[in-house]
């Protein structure tokens, strides 16, 4: 099968969270199963782009209203991600340094989507699969199934993947006109109370709808931030398939990036030596317990009480645990979690902002990662956690709930249930006990580094999906 993957974000190209390695995976593991993925995406301006050899595949224009535009599309030379890369270029509106957060978003993603169909329209063959990911490519199926020139693309089956509901695009109908010509008597497609929804017309227009994890599937059903009709509607199209990760790049035997490599067998001195140095370049302890949380500091996360709760877990310990956050997000959040580094001095530190290599440190010379998600559709965060040996503390919500088991149930995780200073200050202290057990710790080290969560099986379930 040919797949056509279409999305905002694919690491290593430009990533702000999970839709970003789930892109940059999954199409590499469904060509290792004897298939043709490739990925297109935006042109943005960053050093990927910059330190790589690509070739024009496409010249043409595009119309987004009454403004032509030229559209230039890249090919990467070297197929280096194990799948074809194709980056779309319109000068002023995609050849910008940030993915998103732009007055002019509903615009620079509308072009992209018509470029992508303009060119694929224009192509001797149709693909097979037209696979979208989230509402910056929600449009797509509808303009594939209604705009009059893209009518050749009216029976290639489209897909969209939801990653997160609470995102949505939603736009006035005074951009109507951006949309190419169709009959309007269709507009009920695009509609959801009162608005253009690019995620709600594309659950609506999608051949098939799919979530990044079964438990997400169950939640959005009762909190999508205002779709829950449309999707109790079109859940007999919709399935679960929980996301993989990339086992070439999250891999503490082969990762170029940790101050040393290890195996399971070897796993205790590698995270020994790996924490050692983490702790060097943030003035803590290696003799004491390294609690961490690597992520967004949005309200989904949980990220808004992790001020307050670092303060009261490290008054309560009274020097006898440490904490280092990696993240960025409201300017509030990281205010206080930077002025806990004067409270607790030796304890404490937070590195505000986005770094790949730390990431990949922290995870491996951390005791235990925090996850206190509100909202958390799959969650990747603890797969890469697991895989390095450190234990997940998370809320059992979506796909927390679907990959981590509680200690109590014979599992190798700490769970809560809700997203509160309390919950997780008590399961921060069931962790304290388990870090004393050293025997049980390096049981549950061992276990959960075996644990398969490839994209292996994930990228066989979209396969079959794709058939149905």
């Amino acid at each position: 099968m040919e797949i056509i993957h279409l999305s905002a974000e694919c690491y290593p190209i430009a990533k702000v969270g999970g839709l970003g390695d789930v892109v940059g995976a999954l199409p590499k593991y469904q060509n290792k199963l004897g298939h043709v993925a490739k990925v297109v995406m935006p042109a943005y301006q960053t050093k990927f782009m910059q330190e790589n050899e690509f070739e024009v595949v496409y010249d043409g224009w595009g119309k987004l209203g009454f403004h032509n535009f030229p559209v230039r599309i890249f090919r990467e030379k070297t197929n280096k991600l194990g799948f074809d890369l194709y980056l779309v270029h319109i000068s002023g509106l995609l050849d910008r340094p940030n993915v998103y957060g732009y007055d002019d978003d509903t615009e620079r993603f509308l072009a992209y989507q018509i470029a992508v169909l303009d060119w694929i329209t224009q192509w001797e063959h149709r693909p097979d699969v037209i696979h979208c990911h989230d509402h910056h490519t929600g449009l797509v199926p509808f303009m594939m199934a209604y705009c009059h020139q893209f009518k050749k693309l009216s029976t290639v089956p489209s897909i969209l993947t939801i990653h997160n509901a609470q995102y949505q695009g939603q736009f006035g109908w005074d951009k109507l006109h951006y949309v190419p010509p169709f009959d309007l008597w269709k507009s009920g497609q695009l509609d959801w109370k009162g608005s253009i929804n690019p995620l709600a017309s594309a659950i609506k227009c999608a051949w098939r709808v799919t979530t990044v994890s079964p438990s997400y599937l169950e939640e959005i059903s009762f909190k999508a931030n205002g779709l829950e009709d449309l999707l109790a509607q079109e859940r007999a199209k919709s399935v679960g398939i929980l996301n993989g990760i990339d086992n070439e790049v999250w891999d503490p035997q082969n990762d170029p990036m940790l101050e040393k490599k290890y195996a399971i067998r070897t796993v205790e001195n590698g995270k020994k030596a790996n924490k050692e140095a983490l702790c060097r370049v943030f003035n803590l302890d290696p003799l004491k317990p390294l609690f961490t949380f690597i992520g967004r500091l949005v309200g989904e996360k949980g990220a808004d009480l992790l001020p307050d709760i670092f303060y009261n877990a490290l008054l309560q310990a009274n020097g006898g645990i440490n904490v280092l956050v990696l993240g960025s997000g409201d300017p509030q959040v990281e205010g206080r979690l930077m002025q806990l580094k004067e409270a607790f001095p030796g304890n404490y530190n937070a590195y505000i902002g986005y770094n790949e290599q730390l990431s990949h440190q922290i995870y491996a010379g951390a005791d235990f990662l925090l996850m206190p998600s509100r909202v958390e559709p799959c969650g990747l965060n603890q797969m890469y956690a697991l895989r390095y040996g450190t234990v997940p503390i998370v809320r059992r919500v979506g796909g927390l709930k679907d990959t981590v088991v509680d200690i109590g149930d014979g599992g190798f995780g700490i769970c809560h249930d809700q997203t509160s200073v309390w919950d997780v200050g008590h399961a921060i202290g069931r962790a304290y006990e388990l870090y004393h057990d050293e025997k049980h710790l390096k049981e549950i080290r061992k276990y959960m580094m075996q644990l398969d969560h490839s994209w292996d099986r994930a990228a066989q379930q979209y396969i079959d999906l794709y058939q149905i």
